[in-house]
Order: C-alpha cells, then structure tokens, then sequence
C-alpha cells in the first residue's frame, strides 16, 4: 500500500463518511489487522465513538473481522474496496443504461446503505421514483422488483453471509462474533415476496399537523412492527460483476477498432451468453459453438452462417488472439480471451509528447533496441531520440540493459539496449493515477470551501423559492427573492459549478486509466 493510495483513501472516507469514520479507517489501513482495544487506545477515540465508526466501516464492506484463538476480535481495512468508491458513479450510469431509472435507484440505494433487504430496497426505490412522477401517478412495487429480480438473474447483486442457524445450547456462551457462511447456490437467488402497493410521496407540513394524518400515521407504524417476510436476507452490490462488464465493453471496443463493427457485435454476442457463466477471474470463456453464436446474433445483423464462420476464423487467427478456438464439434468452438495481457500503448507515454510514444511503441514491438537502432526506426534525429530515451530512462518508463562481449564489461564492448518493463511501467501509471485523483479531490474541496458563504447563500435562496412556488406566489416575489443574488454572485457560482463539473469529469476519466492499468497488472499476476 503506497502513500498515494492511503492517501486517497483517506480522502475517500472522509468525503463519504465524516472525520471519525476516515480516522479509524486510515488508522487501520496503516497498522493493519487491530483488536478493538488497541484502536481505542491509538486514535484517542471514545469506545462508543469506535464502536458506531466500525459498524459503518462493515456494513459497507470496507472493514472486515476475524475471530483470532485467543478469543479476541482483529479488525482490518479493506484497501481495495475502500477505492471502489470512486468507481461508485460508474456503477450507478451502468445500470441506468442496462435497466433504466428503476435499476439506477437500486443500485445507488444498495451502494449508500451498503447492505438492505429486497422488501426495503424496493419500498425505498418506488417511493423515490413517485416522487419524480407528475401529480396522480405512482410507481408499483411490482414493477420495482421485477427490476430487482433482473439485477439478480444477471449477478449485479447478491446476497450477503449470513449467521447459520445452529441450536443453541443453554450452557455454552455465544461467539464474540458470529461466523458469516453464504452457499453459493443461494447468492442469486430472490426470496419470493408479495410485495402489493405503490409508491408515497412524502407529505406536507399541513397534512403532518393534522390529527386525523396523525391517527393513521399511529396504525401504519403499528402494522409495520411486524419483520417482513424476508427479514435477515440482504442484498449487496456485485462490483466484481460490474467489473466484469467494464471489462467486456473494453474488449468490444478493441476488437471494433481492430476489425469493424460486425467483428465487434460477434464478440460482444459471445461475451453476452457466458457472462454469468464465467466467473471474474477466469483467463477465458465457456466454449461456445458456432450453430450457438450464429442462433444467439441479434435480429439486426442478417449475416449468413457461412459469413459467421469466416469472420469467427479471422478472428481466432489475429495475432492479439483475441477469440481462440478449442474445438471443432458444432461447427466450431470458440472462446474469448479475457486476459489477453496486452497493454494499450496510447496509455503511455503522455507527457513527453507523440513522438516519445512512437519510440515507447517501437520498444514494446521490437523488445530490445540499440540507441541507433532506435533512430533508424523511429525516423527520429540522433540528438532528439536520444533525449527522449534519457528523458523516459530518468521516469523509468524504459530500461537499459547491458549486454557485454568480454568479462571486463568495457564499454566500447558493451552492447546498451533499451527497453521496457510493462509490469512495471504499469504500477508507476498507476501510482500517479492515484496521486493525480487524490490532488483532484483536494482541488473540489478547496473550491467549495472558498465559495462556502455563496453556496448556503444560494441553497437558502432556493429553499425559499420551492415553499413559495408550493405555496402559489406570485411572479413578482419570486422574482424579488432571486435578486437577492447579485450578479456577480451568480457568474461566481456558474464559474463554480463549472470548475467542479470538470473536476469531476477528470477524475472519472482517470478512474477509467486506473481500471485499465488494474486489469493489465491483474492479468499478468494471474498468468502461469
């Protein structure tokens, strides 16, 4: 764990979950697995204060605890998943794409709350989205967990462990802390609830004040007292899925630049049949037939079984190897290969301009280059290649290797080449996305610090203009209230939201590097 990383870990806690919560989980990423006695004594914390924090920390999957055999409890933080929440808003535009506004909600709400039950999750979600609806609409609970049951089927959300039931015995004391067990047969499988109602919308103050409101307020709380009927089931977001189809789309897109589109649709179709079938870290998919992909083309793409097949063997023969064949039964067996271990080049190297990345591409084709050879193929003059390879040996994007012809390693019989260590070209990327992502994220808050009295200035403007839109005023004093912002404030906040809009837009692009570069070094670590 570098201290870019902590870092923006730390930053990540702290933005989400307040200065207790980034505190003990910064303590523990730096110290490592820690019994809660040890916790309490190094942050200087109140035991309440650290009990409360470590819940929040579990219930979103970013702590977990093992019970040691001396019979105390370890806490340890979960780096990996704490940057995850980076990846939060992609997660939630994914299954707004796939599922529309209803899967949105679900998965914002699953990500905010970290773990719910199904019967929540979908009250919550219909009465949101009632809320966004014209004036005598209602959204249906039905409908909301159809939405549910998809997200399941398709393994964008599981269930998380659960206690098992084991008798207990009047004389044996309970656990410390209890030991989570999930069957994986059951991970994706979605109680059956009858869910019957409709979405409510929040109400008034008016109607709150309201006795006969009140009344009925009473017997709804008195009928909800009872579980519902898939209390203890909860569900969590899959991220590994959703990784899982980062990773597809970026294999589609390669495969169209490549190729064409048709190659594209072909591999994305293939993608498509074995994506719960193939498990995250599997380097390809299941074996799929060519009668199979032919059947399983969508109804756009009129290509006949003869064109499938050429196109199929066109591809199992590039030399990226991007689809492979394993068999000839059923026309043919393909699969796609997940951890192709190939790098985009473009990736680096962006700060020394084109023609270092021409020179950094030659090296990755080439392997091994001498510095005139370098020259020659590059088409570079000698004084400016040989500025840029020391420019890039000094960021250690490339590497020199010493090759000598006598014991003496002279250097008039010494052969120099240059070349390139991706792993670790890779891992220095990286580094830098972390540090680049953690600067945007202090950036965003020294902007909204600076410009704090004109934001609650411009929010309490805002709050009373909805109460008295709600109330019916007329044009004249709503315009009154919208003076009380200057113009020069208001080109103030529009530079604002416009400065915090592209900082947010920056650190999504670099979480889409970061994605990459994890993906590459994930895949050459998982080669044999």
């Amino acid at each position: 764990m570098t201290q870019a990383e902590i870092k923006l870990c730390s930053l990540l806690l702290q933005e989400h979950f307040g200065e207790i919560v980034e505190k003990i989980g910064t303590y523990l990423i730096r110290t490592g697995t820690q019994p809660l006695r040890m916790i309490v004594n190094d942050t200087g914390l109140l035991l309440d204060q650290v009990k409360k924090a470590l819940c929040v920390l579990i219930q979103h999957n970013l702590v977990t605890y093992q019970l040691q055999k001396r019979g105390f409890v370890e806490y340890e933080a979960q780096c990996k998943r704490i940057l995850r929440i980076l990846r939060y808003p992609r997660y939630i535009y994914t299954a707004k794409t796939l599922y529309n506004d209803t899967g949105e909600l679900i998965v914002e709400e699953l990500l905010l709350n970290g773990k719910m039950t199904m019967s929540a999750v979908v009250r919550k979600v219909a009465d949101r989205l009632t809320e966004t609806m014209e004036d005598g609409k209602t959204m249906d609970y039905a409908d909301v967990s159809n939405t549910f049951v998809r997200l399941a089927d398709t393994h964008f959300v599981q269930r998380c462990p659960l206690v098992p039931e084991i008798p207990e015995s009047p004389d044996a004391p309970p656990p410390p802390a209890p030991t989570l067990v999930i069957n994986e047969k059951d991970m994706y499988v979605v109680p059956r609830l009858n869910l019957v109602g409709k979405g409510k919308r929040r109400r008034s103050c008016d109607e709150e004040d309201n006795g006969e409101h009140k009344a009925k307020k009473q017997k709804q709380d008195g009928e909800s007292s009872e579980p519902p009927p898939d209390d203890g089931i909860y569900w969590q977001v899959n991220i590994d899925r959703f990784h899982q189809h980062f990773r597809d789309q970026g294999i589609v897109s390669a495969v169209a630049n490549r190729m064409d589109q048709t190659s594209s649709e072909i591999v994305r179709t293939m993608l498509r049949m074995s994506e719960v079938t193939t498990s995250s870290g599997a380097p390809y998919t299941q074996p799929l037939s060519s009668n199979e992909i032919f059947r399983s083309l969508p109804a756009g793409y009129n290509i006949v079984k003869q064109v499938l097949d050429q196109y199929l063997t066109l591809l199992a023969d590039d030399p990226l190897e991007f689809v492979g064949k394993s068999g000839d039964s059923g026309g043919g067996m393909y699969t796609v290969s997940i951890l192709c271990g190939h790098l985009p080049a473009p990736a680096f190297p962006g700060p020394f301009g084109s023609r270092c990345a021409r020179i950094f591409r030659l090296l990755l084709r080439k392997k091994h280059l001498e510095q005139k050879q370098v020259e020659d193929f590059a088409m570079i003059p000698a004084k400016e290649a040989k500025d840029m390879l020391y420019k890039m040996l000094s960021e250690n994007f490339v590497s020199l290797q010493e090759i000598p012809k006598t014991p003496d390693h002279a250097p008039s019989r010494t052969f120099y080449l240059y070349t390139v260590n991706v792993p670790s070209s890779a891992r220095m990327l990286l580094h830098r996305c972390y540090k680049s992502v953690a600067n945007l994220m202090e950036r965003r808050q020294y902007e909204t610090k600076e410009n704090k009295r004109l934001l609650e200035k411009s929010q309490r403007v805002e709050a009373i203009l909805a109460s008295m839109q709600a109330t019916g005023a007329e044009d004249t004093q709503l315009q009154e209230i919208e003076e009380m912002i200057t113009a020069p404030e208001r080109q103030q906040l529009e530079t604002l939201k416009r400065n915090v809009n592209k900082i947010d837009a920056s650190e999504n692009q670099v979480d889409e590097t970061i994605f990459v570069l994890e993906s590459f070094i994930e895949s050459t670590v998982r080669r044999p």
